[in-house]
């Protein structure tokens, strides 16, 4: 099989200048800290792009998301627990009001609903509240 080819010349200063217009690097997180500021850029990206998977940032969304979700299932285990249960701890460790969520999630009565395990997280929230959180959306099904 032949490699794809390309001008690593070309795409080298370009990927340089790019890198340093972001306030985190992108690509494999590697402490804590990097972990942290990684994680309050995802959630401005997802103020930004929400649910349009068409918006020119999305594919930027989707690899910082994933830079997240694996150094989460590598250092941040999050015990079996109801869907329910897992956003009550994460509302709680990151100090959040209920009202913080509308945006992700439906109004204040829905997310009401949602923590009091009234009502199930349906897949568009939970890759919403995946990306807030930065943790896989599978935890909230």
């Amino acid at each position: 099989m032949t490699a794809l080819a390309f001008d690593t010349s070309a795409i080298a200063p370009k990927w340089k200048a790019f890198q340093q217009s972001l306030p985190v690097k992108i690509g494999t997180i590697t402490s804590e800290r990097e972990f942290k500021r990684v994680v309050k850029f995802l959630n401005g990206l997802v103020d930004v792009v929400g649910d349009d998977e068409d918006h020119e940032l999305a594919g930027l969304l989707d690899v910082v998301g994933q830079f997240v979700e694996k150094y989460e299932s590598a250092h941040h285990e999050i015990p079996d627990a109801s869907p329910h249960d897992v956003l009550r701890f994460l509302v709680d460790q990151h100090g959040l009001k209920q009202s913080d969520l509308a945006s992700e999630i439906g109004g204040q009565s829905v997310v009401s609903d949602i923590l009091n395990g009234h009502r199930s997280i349906n897949a568009r929230q939970a890759k919403a509240l995946g990306m807030r959180f930065g943790v896989s959306a599978a935890v909230f099904l």
